[in-house]
């Protein structure tokens, strides 16, 4: 399977844990938002849902294809 992430901005809480985690692959924008790295590192599927479980706000969001995957 692959699965891609997306980041959803409205809900975003900017805890700072995917940042922590992966800043590689994340930063804050200039509103203190998560937005990913340009050029970053793929994620591997496992990665992706575990930095999934791990936002408290729910706001990165796993698809494979245009289905949304349940990481709970």
């Amino acid at each position: 399977m692959t699965y891609r992430i997306e980041l959803n901005r409205d809900v975003c809480i900017s805890s700072g844990k995917c940042v922590a985690e992966r800043p590689d692959v994340f930063r804050f924008d200039q509103d203190e938002i998560v937005e990913r790295v340009p050029g970053g590192p793929a994620l591997g599927d496992d990665e992706i849902f575990d930095l999934a479980r791990d936002c408290p706000s729910g706001a990165i969001r796993v698809f494979e294809g245009d289905e949304e995957i349940d990481v709970f």
